[in-house]
């Protein structure tokens, strides 16, 4: 996860999807020159590094949200995503069901 507020804050956050809490990996300034930010282009989704959706590997989850969540809010996403028992096996072509 990465949040960052209308200031020079930002926060990385991650966890595991299969068990455990989320945890805060950096929180501050952001690095010179990134404040403020100038926001260009878009965020793809679920797409192979290839473009296609038919790449193996790390499945991330995606959203994207409006403001600055609390911490709390953070930690209940987390919970969310533990608590659909993701598979940690599989293969291409296959799809996942929470």
């Amino acid at each position: 996860m990465v949040k960052g507020d209308d200031t020079d804050y930002w926060e990385l956050k991650g966890g595991n999807a299969a068990s455990g809490p989320i945890n805060t990996y950096y929180a501050g300034p952001r690095a010179s020159g990134w404040y403020p930010m100038n926001k260009e282009g878009a965020i793809i989704l679920g797409i192979g590094g290839d473009n296609s959706n038919s790449a193996q590997g790390t499945w991330y989850e995606g959203v994207m949200t409006t403001g600055f969540p609390s911490d709390t809010t953070d930690a209940s996403v987390q919970q969310d995503i533990v608590s659909a028992q993701y598979s940690t096996s599989g293969g291409k072509g296959q799809t996942f069901h929470a």
